[in-house]
Protein backbone atom coordinates (compact mmCIF):
# COMPACT_ATOMS: atom_id res chain seq x y z
CA UNK A 1 0.00 0.00 0.00
CA UNK A 2 1.36 3.49 -0.72
CA UNK A 3 0.42 6.50 1.44
CA UNK A 4 0.75 10.05 0.52
CA UNK A 5 1.58 12.67 2.94
CA UNK A 6 -0.34 16.09 2.48
CA UNK A 7 2.29 19.09 2.24
CA UNK A 8 2.36 22.46 1.73
CA UNK A 9 4.81 24.20 -0.90
CA UNK A 10 6.72 27.17 0.64
CA UNK A 11 9.58 27.27 -1.33
CA UNK A 12 9.92 26.36 -5.51
CA UNK A 13 13.87 26.39 -6.52
CA UNK A 14 15.77 25.62 -9.44
CA UNK A 15 13.71 23.53 -12.31
CA UNK A 16 11.39 21.55 -10.56
CA UNK A 17 12.60 21.21 -6.46
CA UNK A 18 10.61 22.36 -4.08
CA UNK A 19 10.39 22.89 -0.35
CA UNK A 20 7.43 21.32 1.16
CA UNK A 21 6.02 21.89 4.74
CA UNK A 22 4.56 18.69 6.73
CA UNK A 23 3.96 19.48 10.63
CA UNK A 24 6.43 21.85 10.38
CA UNK A 25 9.44 19.51 8.45
CA UNK A 26 11.01 21.13 5.43
CA UNK A 27 11.02 18.31 3.12
CA UNK A 28 12.52 18.43 -0.73
CA UNK A 29 9.85 17.60 -3.60
CA UNK A 30 9.95 17.18 -7.02
CA UNK A 31 7.37 18.73 -8.89
CA UNK A 32 7.38 17.12 -12.21
CA UNK A 33 4.34 15.48 -11.85
CA UNK A 34 2.15 18.54 -11.11
CA UNK A 35 4.63 21.05 -12.27
CA UNK A 36 5.45 24.65 -10.77
CA UNK A 37 2.37 26.35 -12.31
CA UNK A 38 -0.93 25.77 -12.02
CA UNK A 39 -3.12 25.20 -15.62
CA UNK A 40 -3.47 29.61 -15.12
CA UNK A 41 0.11 29.99 -15.29
CA UNK A 42 0.27 30.72 -11.37
CA UNK A 43 3.31 29.34 -9.15
CA UNK A 44 2.09 26.37 -7.13
CA UNK A 45 3.49 28.05 -4.13
CA UNK A 46 1.41 28.14 -1.13
CA UNK A 47 -0.76 25.33 -3.00
CA UNK A 48 -0.86 21.82 -0.98
CA UNK A 49 0.44 18.67 -2.72
CA UNK A 50 0.42 14.71 -1.62
CA UNK A 51 3.42 13.19 -1.49
CA UNK A 52 5.29 9.90 -1.83
CA UNK A 53 8.49 9.27 -2.06
CA UNK A 54 9.92 12.52 -2.79
CA UNK A 55 7.67 13.47 -5.48
CA UNK A 56 4.39 15.68 -5.34
CA UNK A 57 1.76 12.73 -6.99
CA UNK A 58 -1.58 15.57 -6.79
CA UNK A 59 -2.55 18.88 -5.91
CA UNK A 60 -5.20 18.97 -3.21
CA UNK A 61 -7.45 21.45 -1.43
CA UNK A 62 -6.39 22.70 1.83
CA UNK A 63 -9.80 21.22 3.72
CA UNK A 64 -8.78 18.12 1.62
CA UNK A 65 -5.03 18.03 3.35
CA UNK A 66 -5.88 19.22 6.98
CA UNK A 67 -8.47 16.82 7.37
CA UNK A 68 -5.84 14.13 6.02
CA UNK A 69 -3.73 15.59 8.09
CA UNK A 70 -5.04 15.01 11.13
CA UNK A 71 -6.45 11.82 10.31
CA UNK A 72 -2.83 10.88 9.88
CA UNK A 73 -2.07 12.18 13.39
CA UNK A 74 -4.60 10.26 15.18
CA UNK A 75 -3.49 7.37 13.33
CA UNK A 76 -0.06 7.74 15.10
CA UNK A 77 -1.51 7.60 18.74
CA UNK A 78 -1.92 3.98 17.84
CA UNK A 79 0.34 3.35 14.86
CA UNK A 80 3.59 5.13 15.99
CA UNK A 81 5.64 3.92 12.56
CA UNK A 82 3.23 7.06 11.06
CA UNK A 83 5.55 9.31 12.53
CA UNK A 84 8.28 9.58 10.34
CA UNK A 85 5.80 9.81 7.64
CA UNK A 86 4.67 13.30 9.19
CA UNK A 87 7.28 14.45 11.25
CA UNK A 88 10.77 13.34 9.41
CA UNK A 89 11.62 11.09 11.93
CA UNK A 90 10.40 9.22 15.12
CA UNK A 91 9.68 11.94 17.69
CA UNK A 92 10.10 9.14 20.52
Amino acid sequence: MCIGIPGKISAIHDGMQASVEVCGVLHDVDLTLVGDRDEKGQSRLGQWVLVHVGFAMSVINEEEALDTLAALQNMFEVEPDVGPLLFGEDPR
